[in-house]
């Protein structure tokens, strides 16, 4: 076939394919020719120039920052959403409601998910989710304990009992605060065999719904009672702590602050929530950009949903 005849054709079943919206086997019936020619002419019509596709980006998606997110943190999957200008309630909504999506369209059938407690983003996440339309038989394990302030604990509760009942699973909790007084409590609960139970899940967890902390509490926290000393959170600064995850704390660049402190916390640790297969990092906001960063240098999450601005300063 010579040259000028190839590519009359090809622009023939380009037309018909893309502006007529015709099949390729309709196309093939046609024009008398197989379906795996008219495949082959489609894909020729793009090398040679004659088609052309773009994506075009609607307002609020930031598909390219999340690629570079990805290339930049090794990551499995990076969501952006619009920052909110200065409102946090915005920016909190926004980043919860990103979240919800992504758990609704990516939780399997008999998963094991972790969900921290006292984070007012995955609060978020759980109030802009929908009720699944079949049973996943998810369990749904409390990775951080949830005892605490009674009317924060109620938070903590409805947080994983609602979220369990949206994905159509069972909850699991932990049945100790986060933060114990002092180690000599923190063993007592330690021999408690319900919590030796559901610490023997956090192993088989295969998702974690984390949020990302800086070293001063959230407000959510704080009113938990489930939060170190002034003193304490000093100490912790001048250890180089900017950030935690599930009250494990960390330093710029990731590593974890060992600190005797960590023998009063009931969570997972941040060496188990590196073995899970999809640990999604929750997280948005200024204030929390430093211990985002340091999240994502040590390794601790895979998946990242976050917002527009701490994006491009991460991606910077």
């Amino acid at each position: 076939m010579a040259r000028l005849d190839e590519l009359r054709l090809m622009t023939k079943i380009a037309r018909l394919y893309y502006e007529q919206g015709m099949r390729q086997s309709e196309i093939a019936t046609r024009l008398t020719l197989s379906q795996a020619s008219v495949s082959r002419f489609l894909k020729r019509a793009q090398d040679e120039g004659i088609v052309r596709i773009s994506v075009n980006m609607p307002p609020g998606i930031y598909t390219e920052l999340e690629e570079t997110l990805m290339a930049r943190f090794g990551l499995q999957n990076a969501i952006v959403v619009d920052s909110g200008g200065n409102d946090d309630e915005l920016l909190q909504r926004n980043i919860g409601a990103a979240a919800a999506y992504y758990v609704e369209t990516t939780i399997r059938q008999n998963q094991i998910v972790g969900l921290s407690s006292w984070s007012e983003t995955l609060l978020a996440m759980v109030d802009a989710m929908h009720q699944l339309p079949r049973a996943t038989n998810a369990q749904v394990i409390q990775i951080l304990g949830g005892i605490g302030n009674p009317a924060a604990e109620a938070h903590a509760t409805r947080l994983l009992e609602r979220f369990a009942r949206l994905v159509r699973g069972t909850a699991i909790n932990l049945p100790a605060p986060g933060i114990m007084g002092t180690e000599e409590s923190m063993s007592v609960f330690l021999n408690d065999p319900y919590v030796q139970r559901v610490q023997t899940l956090f192993a088989d967890v295969d998702m974690a719904l984390v949020g990302i902390g800086d070293v001063e509490p959230s407000k959510l926290l704080a009113q938990s009672g489930n939060q170190f000393s002034a003193a304490e959170l000093e100490t912790l600064r001048e250890q180089g702590a900017v950030g935690d995850i599930l009250l494990r704390f960390f330093d710029a660049d990731g590593r974890p602050v060992n600190s005797p402190l960590n023998n009063r916390v009931a969570s997972m640790t941040l060496e188990q929530l590196r073995l899970v297969e999809r640990s999604v990092g929750i997280a948005g906001g200024q204030r929390k950009f430093d211990a985002i960063l340091g999240a994502l240098r040590g390794g601790w999450i895979n998946v990242l949903v976050t917002d527009q601005v701490t994006a491009e300063n991460l991606s910077a």
